[in-house]
């Protein structure tokens, strides 16, 4: 498999173990070096004193909102970092969301919103998106 994004580093924040494993393995395959963390405080640590080249965030993790919360984090300390909410909440709650929208832009500070389970080509299509790769 081509290791297009060798040399960059991705930020993936969710409290599923499970989800973190296997995302990370594919995140890996295609070249990044992963940083992860399990909690909102521990992301907002990461967050404090490392760059990536891109962040991956489950929307809830300690918090309903914590996804939101992380993302808004991020963008005001690297606006230029895309950032990836990652969620259930719609196959869970039935709730919609999404950054379609130039409202939705504003309070949701993230440049792509998925749902989780997502096949991983999906996933690396919308970083090379992102990263204009």
């Amino acid at each position: 498999m081509e290791q297009k994004f060798k040399n960059m580093t991705a930020l993936l924040a969710d409290d599923d173990v499970d989800m973190i494993t296997q995302m990370t393995l594919h995140l890996q395959q295609i070249g990044f070096k992963v940083i992860t963390a399990e909690s909102q405080k521990d992301t907002e640590e990461i967050i404090e004193t490392t760059k990536p080249d891109i962040a991956i965030l489950d929307l809830m993790m300690d918090n309903r909102d914590s996804g939101f919360i992380l993302s808004y984090k991020m963008k005001k300390k690297y606006p230029d970092v895309p950032v990836i909410i990652l969620t259930s909440v719609t196959s869970d709650t039935g709730m919609m969301f999404g950054v379609n929208t130039d409202e939705e832009k504003k309070w949701i500070k993230a440049d792509a919103y998925l749902e989780k389970g997502l096949r991983p080509e999906q996933l690396e299509m919308e970083i090379s998106q992102l990263l204009g790769k």
